[in-house]
C-alpha cells in the first residue's frame, strides 16, 4: 500500500512540475523534464518512508487493540458470576 501511495503522489508532483515549470517559467524542455524527474524521485522516497511509518504505526495499534480485547475476554470468562 505505501508503494502505491508514493507512486501516485510522485506522479502528481511530476505533472505539476511539468505544467508549472514548463508553461509559467518558460524553461526549455530538457530543464523542465529533468527538474520534474528530480522532484518526482524525491517525492517518491519521502512518501515511501512516510507510508511505511504510517503502516507500522497502524499495525502496532491494531495489535495492541487485539491484545487488549483478548485480555478483556479472558477476564470476563474467568471472573465468577456476581452474587444476587
Amino acid at each position: 500500500m505505501p508503494q502505491r501511495l508514493a507512486a501516485a503522489i510522485s506522479l502528481v508532483v511530476f505533472a505539476m512540475c511539468v505544467l508549472i515549470g514548463g508553461f509559467q517559467a518558460d524553461n526549455t524542455f530538457g530543464t523542465t523534464v529533468s527538474r520534474a524527474l528530480v522532484a518526482m524521485i524525491a517525492t517518491f522516497v519521502i512518501a515511501l518512508v512516510v507510508g511505511y511509518m504510517a503502516q507500522c504505526m497502524l499495525e502496532e495499534n491494531l495489535k495492541q487493540q487485539a491484545k487488549e480485547r483478548k485480555n478483556d475476554q479472558n477476564f470476563e470468562a474467568s471472573s465468577p458470576p456476581p452474587d444476587r
